[in-house]
């Protein structure tokens, strides 16, 4: 457990063919590891020494919390699969509000691994506009379309969406007269073929 650890709960939220594929590749960028127990994914943030400490007591592993063999990082990652399966076995037997109540209680990083659909229905990200419901032009039609907001949200300056950008090909023309030199023929004739 170099940085943390991300658990697998209750049930898969990740919205992809491979959820533990795409876990342990964030996770190889964190520098954490993939619990696999069935379920929920939480990523907790244990990498600190006061952090692992607090981790090993809040999980009811006070034993590893003084073990010598995890004094530091270069102990913990080396005994890393030990970690693994005391955190693994923590969290694989608890929903990912009894784990969650646990890293608070705590005072451990922790949060849980959202869907999309799990992002657009949490609160916390509705009141921090952390989604924002935009009206664009789909096909001809407006239609509300949900955005990224501006993170991170600053108090004095928490920024705001001013435009959503240019229409889909809005720029096609330019870009191909200016950069590839075509001529308005070549790109009628392009457009034409569907090719742009």
């Amino acid at each position: 457990m170099a940085d943390g650890a991300i658990g697998r709960l209750e049930k898969t939220v990740l919205d992809c063919p491979d959820p533990r594929a795409l876990a342990a590749f964030y996770a190889g960028i964190l520098g954490m590891r993939v619990n696999e127990d069935d379920g929920d994914w939480v990523v907790i943030g244990g990498n600190a020494d006061n952090l692992f400490h607090r981790l090993m007591i809040g999980i009811g592993r006070p034993d590893l919390a003084v073990d010598e063999r995890f004094r530091d990082n270069r102990g913990r990652a080396r005994h890393s699969a030990l970690l693994d399966a005391a955190i693994s076995e923590f969290t694989s037997t608890r929903s990912l509000a009894e784990v969650m109540d646990v890293m608070v209680a705590a005072e451990v990083p922790a949060g849980p691994i959202y869907s999309a659909a799990e992002m657009a229905e949490d609160p916390h990200f509705q009141a921090r506009d952390m989604l924002l419901d935009m009206p664009v032009d789909v096909e001809g039609e407006p239609e509300k379309v949900l955005f990224p907001g501006v993170v991170p949200k600053l108090g004095l300056q928490p920024g705001r969406v001013r435009w959503l950008g240019p229409e889909l090909g809005e720029h096609t023309a330019d870009v191909l007269a200016a950069l590839l030199e075509l001529s308005n023929a070549e790109i009628a004739a392009l457009r034409d073929k569907k090719v742009v």
